[in-house]
């Protein structure tokens, strides 16, 4: 039997959602906690890997088990059981063939940064204190849509057959000191929002036109994009699924 689990995470103390040998991630972590509670090696697949730093609103993951969960005991167990910053929402039966990486249909980010110092937020949000245009980034944003491949935006060697990756939303939106940036897209590149971010700020601070964000994206070449802005402030906030609600 296939179950996906719905959960969050606060990504500051872990080396990312994937297992590494040598350093803790939260795969590695759920992975011990549903193992000692189902007592058999559960190893669970994710809807994709954050990087170290990256927090997640949303996130899911699949495992399978040989007989009849009782979903919300083991929810209240492994809550009781993970590090305060895991948190599991829901423990869903699905059907055998279905997969939390390659049946999400849309994946959701947000960016955050604060431009007064807040000694509250110097692990959930960048601290960038320089003055934006925030109009002309949202300009900026426009232009994506016009656009189906993101190399430009991708890390280098990575193993993937395409970069195209369809965009349905991205938008800058500020309140006081705080602007979050959102987009969402079908499918997303290895530090891809991180990079779209640090161009756009090059552009919010005058260094890069809408010109030559245009000329960034058609060369398909990551040395011309911008920088890439600190994990801390990146938020994976949803993932949908065709067979699961979207509430």
């Amino acid at each position: 039997m296939r179950y996906f689990i719905k959960l969050a995470y606060k990504g500051t103390n872990y080396f990312g959602w994937q297992y590494q040998p040598d350093a803790i991630s939260v795969q590695e972590t759920l992975n011990k906690a549903l193992s000692t509670l189902l007592k058999t090696t559960i190893d669970i697949l994710g809807a994709g890997r954050t990087d170290s730093g990256v927090h997640a609103k949303e996130m899911f993951a699949h495992f399978d088990y040989e007989t009849e969960i009782d979903t919300k005991k083991i929810v209240y167990k492994l809550n009781s059981f993970l590090p305060k910053d895991i948190a599991i929402f829901d423990l869903i039966k699905v059907h055998d063939d279905a997969h939390a990486r390659f049946d999400a249909t849309k994946r959701t980010y947000e960016y955050h940064i604060h431009t007064k110092k807040n000694a509250f937020e110097s692990d959930d949000s960048w601290y960038y204190s320089l003055p934006l245009d925030v109009e002309k980034m949202n300009e900026a944003c426009k232009i994506l849509f016009e656009y189906i491949d993101f190399e430009c935006f991708s890390k280098t060697n990575t193993d993937v057959n395409t970069f195209n990756c369809k965009i349905f939303e991205a938008n800058w939106k500020q309140n006081e000191d705080k602007l979050v940036f959102t987009i969402a897209a079908d499918r997303f590149l290895r530090n891809m929002v991180r990079a779209i971010v640090g161009t756009m700020i090059n552009i919010g601070s005058g260094k890069v036109s809408l010109n030559d964000f245009r000329k960034i994206i058609e060369s398909k070449n990551r040395s011309k994009a911008g920088f890439s802005v600190p994990a801390h402030g990146l938020y994976l906030t949803k993932i949908e699924y065709p067979y699961l609600s979207k509430e």
